[in-house]
């Protein structure tokens, strides 16, 4: 017997005007767990496919691969024989069909810290309509990750402060471990820039914003839901500021109704986004991805630009990624240790 499926926001009734419907994936996704090295990246991918369409490019997938599994998955494809060729011609049919949003994990958490703690939550951080606190994000995460382990520190005892199950007694031990952990990474000499990022961090600040997530103030999004800004970028994006996106999902218990209602929101509300005043989400359904072809493909889609971008080697994928992706533009992503350099 199945469950229910999760997550979602059923439209409202009688859409009307230009809509355009898109079916997403992602892969990647950690939970609250943004800080593991073996999975640095995570991809949004959405197609604009009829159920016929990514049907086709599903079959003809699967009739020159030895696997045959219900459900075709990227690391399937890229074990395949002619996994190049299969890339490729998946690729080419997916020309100006498909979109990715790339999220760099632990330069969102940097952003978090910046949308948090130094300006006003809310549900529109982490994606365009907030690039006015990019410019504190991207100097602090490139000068900080030059400090070493103080660095990941200094990350780890974030997640540790706003993680649900200690932001419900806010207590002064975690704060104080936060500051702390600012303190010996501002003890690296990071440059005026980053340094005065760290300093415009404030107690009562923290407090106020800890104080207010422990009893529940959904005003504020979750600071450890990267899935929420990737589906903003990813509306954004196949609205063109014009027309109204409706959502066709992988189940995702992190796309609540509450959550979505309030992006939905933040979206109509931004003149640029919506000059007629209605909200470019008209909506999410959310489906078993086994069950729907469209899905599927995101789901492949999204699997193989995320592989290629934690190898380095994100060449093929680059017409489909947003430049509006979560990630430092200047920053190579070999530059971190723990990825082994692979391409496929």
């Amino acid at each position: 017997m199945s469950l229910p499926l999760q997550g979602g926001l059923a439209p409202a009734e009688g859409l009307v005007g230009d809509l355009v419907e898109i079916a997403c994936d992602e892969s990647g996704f950690s939970g609250t767990n943004l800080l593991d090295a073996a999975s640095p990246m995570i991809t949004h991918a959405s197609v604009d496919l009829c159920a016929e369409e990514a049907a086709e490019i599903i079959a003809s997938l699967r009739s020159g691969s030895r696997y045959s599994l219900h459900e075709f998955k990227a690391g399937q494809l890229l074990r395949d024989h002619d996994a190049e060729g299969a890339r490729a011609r998946f690729l080419t049919a997916l020309d100006g069909r498909a979109h990715v949003h790339l999220v760099d994990k632990e330069y969102f958490l940097v952003t978090r810290i910046v949308d948090l703690f130094l300006a006003e939550p809310s549900y529109a951080a982490g994606t365009r309509l907030t690039q006015e606190q990019r410019a504190a994000a991207l100097v602090l995460h490139r000068a900080g990750r030059l400090a070493g382990p103080d660095w990941r520190a200094f990350l780890t005892a974030f997640v540790d402060l706003v993680r649900t199950n200690r932001r419900r007694d806010p207590g002064r031990g975690s704060v104080d471990g936060f500051f702390h952990a600012r303190d010996a990474l501002a003890a690296h000499g990071l440059g005026t820039a980053a340094e005065g990022v760290l300093d415009a961090l404030d107690r009562e600040q923290v407090r106020g914003v800890l104080g207010r997530l422990s009893v529940d103030d959904r005003t504020i999004p979750p600071p450890l839901e990267p899935m929420l800004p990737a589906l903003a970028e990813t509306v954004l994006f196949w609205s063109r500021g014009r027309r109204q996106v409706l959502v066709i999902h992988d189940e995702q218990s992190a796309l609540t109704a509450d959550r979505l209602r309030r992006l939905q929101g933040v979206l109509r509300d931004d003149a640029e986004s919506s000059p007629a005043g209605v909200s470019p989400l008209a909506g999410l359904v959310a489906v078993d991805s086994r069950d729907d072809p469209r899905v599927q493909v995101a789901d492949l889609l999204a699997g193989l630009a995320r592989r290629s971008a934690e190898s380095g080697y994100d060449g093929p994928f680059q017409p489909f990624l947003s430049p509006t992706s979560l990630r430092d533009p200047e920053q190579p992503l070999e530059f971190r240790t723990h990825i082994v350099r692979n391409p496929i």
